[in-house]
C-alpha cells in the first residue's frame, strides 16, 4: 500500500529519526502532478528541493519504494564532507564536490544541523607514496581546495598523536556529518514548500497515457503514466528518476539504455571499541593506489561518537545485500552475465580476491590500519554496518568516474530524465548536484 505524508510526518522524522512512519496515517493524493520524482535518496530529495523551490507554481511528487526516505546509499555511508582532493582540476566532479562542501556546511548551520569540521590527514607511510601525495596537493590546489597544506611527521603527530607517516596532506576543511538527517530535512523542505512524497510506490512501469476517459484532458495535460507494483498509477507532464542503485533499470522500463550498468559493491566496516576512540581524532586516509579502483581502508570519526574502520569493497550478491549471506538470483545474474563486470574481475581479480580475504580474516585488515595506527590491535575492534555502493560500469569494464543522464525521443524519452549514476561524494555535492540537475530540467523540459 502507497503511502502519502504531510509536513508534521518529516518534522517528526528529523527530531526523532527511529520511529519513521510509525502511526502515520495514510491519506488520499492527487493523481496528477506537473512533474514526479523517482527515489528519495539525498540526490533525489535534494534535486526535488531545487525544482519546487525554483518553480513554486507547479506541482511535484516524490516517489520512494521504501517505507522511509533515504536508507540505502543515503542512511549507510561514511558520513564524511568532502573537500575535493582527488578529483581531476576542471572536472564536473572537483567542481561539484567543492562547490558542494560549502553549500552543506551553510545549510547546516542554517538549519541547526550538527555537524564538525574535524579534519583528514592523507597520510604516506612509505617512500614510494610521496610522489603520489604531492600530485594529490597540486591537484587539491587547482581544485581550490580550502586550506590545504603538506604535513610531516612531526605535523602528523601533533594532529593525530597516535598516527604514524612520513608526510600527509592536512585538510581542516573535511568534516563529518549524519548524511540521513540531512537528506529528511531535504524532504522537510521539499513538503514545506507544498511538495507531495509517497511511499511504498515501487515503480514498475512509466508509459505514455494511452487514452483518456470520456470528456476528460489529463491525458493530454498529463501525458506520463508511472505505475507501481500493486497497480496505482500517478499521471504527470514529466518525470526525473534519481534511482541509486536502480537507475539502469529504471531506464530501461522507460525504454532508454541499459548501460551504463549498475552493479552493487559491499563495504564491511570495523568500528572501535569505545575504550579505544582516543587512538582517532579526525578522517585518517592512505595515498589511494592508482591501481585499484576504490580509495582503500580509511579511519571515520562519527556524529554519535563511534570511530568506523573500513571499508572493504567487495561485490554484492544482492543490490541491497547488507549482509554477508544476502542474495537475489536476479541481482546475482544480472551482475555476472554482464560483459563490463567479467573485465573488471579479470583486471583486479587479486585486489578482488584480496578484499574478500581481509573480509572475513579482520586479522589481515587490522595488518593494514597498523601501517597508519600501530597502536590498534584486533581486540580493539567489532564488526560493524555495511554499505552498498551503486557502481556504473561500462561494457569495457570502466568504473563510470563521472555524472550520466539519460533520456530519449518521442512521446515519452523526450518528457523522462534519468540521473544515470551520480557519483561518489554525492552526498558532499548533493545541494551542487541539484542545482546541475535542474538546470538540466529547466533545459530540457523548457520549465
Amino acid at each position: 500500500m502507497m503511502r502519502t505524508r504531510g509536513g508534521a510526518f518529516l518534522k517528526a522524522a528529523c527530531a526523532a529519526q527511529p520511529k519513521l512512519l510509525k502511526g502515520i496515517p495514510s491519506r488520499q493524493i492527487h493523481s496528477t502532478y506537473d512533474v514526479a520524482v523517482v527515489g528519495a535518496g539525498i540526490v533525489g530529495l535534494a534535486s526535488a528541493r531545487e525544482l519546487i523551490l525554483r518553480h513554486p507554481a507547479l506541482t511535484f511528487v516524490l516517489l520512494e519504494k521504501e517505507k522511509e526516505l533515504a536508507v540505502h546509499q543515503s542512511g549507510h555511508n561514511s558520513g564524511v564532507i568532502h573537500s575535493g582532493i582527488y578529483y581531476t582540476p576542471g572536472s564536473l566532479k572537483a567542481r561539484l564536490c567543492v562547490r558542494g562542501a560549502t553549500l552543506a556546511y551553510e545549510y547546516c548551520e542554517k538549519k541547526g544541523i550538527p555537524y564538525k569540521r574535524c579534519g583528514k590527514l592523507i597520510v604516506a607511510v612509505e617512500q614510494e607514496e610521496i610522489p603520489r601525495l604531492k600530485a594529490l596537493y597540486e591537484r587539491g590546489l587547482k581544485n581550490n581546495v580550502r586550506d590545504l597544506s603538506v604535513v610531516d611527521a612531526k605535523g602528523i603527530r601533533e594532529r593525530e598523536p597516535y598516527c604514524r607517516g612520513i608526510m600527509a596532506l592536512d585538510s581542516p576543511y573535511t568534516g563529518i556529518v549524519d548524511w540521513r538527517m540531512v537528506a529528511l530535512r531535504y524532504g522537510k523542505d521539499f513538503e514545506e514548500a507544498g511538495g507531495a512524497v509517497v511511499t511504498e510506490f515501487e515503480v514498475r512501469d512509466i508509459s505514455v497515457v494511452q487514452e483518456s476517459p470520456a470528456g476528460s484532458q489529463e491525458g493530454m495535460k498529463y501525458p506520463i503514466s508511472i505505475r507501481d507494483k500493486n497497480n496505482n498509477e500517478v499521471q504527470c507532464r514529466y518525470v526525473l528518476t534519481c534511482g541509486g542503485l536502480y537507475s539502469d533499470r529504471l531506464s530501461q522500463i522507460s525504454g532508454c539504455s541499459p548501460e551504463p550498468r549498475i552493479v552493487p559493491f559491499r563495504g564491511d566496516y570495523l568500528v572501535l571499541k569505545p575504550e579505544k576512540h582516543y587512538l582517532v581524532k579526525g578522517n585518517i586516509y592512505p595515498v589511494p593506489d592508482p591501481r585499484f579502483p576504490f580509495l582503500g581502508v580509511h579511519f571515520t570519526p562519527r556524529m554519535d561518537g563511534s570511530v568506523w574502520l573500513g571499508p572493504n569493497a567487495v561485490l554484492a550478491f544482492k543490490r541491497e545485500g547488507y549482509n554477508l549471506f544476502d542474495f537475489n538470483a536476479q541481482d546475482f545474474a544480472d551482475a555476472l552475465s554482464f560483459r563490463g563486470l567479467q573485465k573488471l574481475i579479470i583486471k583486479n581479480a587479486t585486489y578482488g580476491i584480496g578484499e574478500m580475504y581481509r573480509g572475513v580474516f579482520l586479522g589481515a585488515q587490522i595488518k593494514i590500519l597498523q601501517k597508519y595506527i600501530p597502536e590498534l590491535s584486533l581486540t580493539d575492534v567489532l564488526r560493524g554496518p555495511t554499505g552498498v555502493r551503486a557502481q556504473a560500469l561500462d561494457r569495457d569494464g570502466n568504473l563510470v568516474d563521472d555524472f550520466v543522464f539519460d533520456g530519449g525521443v518521442g512521446d515519452l524519452g523526450s518528457r523522462i530524465l534519468h540521473v544515470r549514476n551520480a557519483p561518489s561524494p554525492a552526498a558532499t555535492s548533493s545541494l551542487a548536484i541539484a542545482e546541475m540537475i535542474a538546470d538540466e530540467v529547466e533545459s530540457r523540459f523548457k520549465l
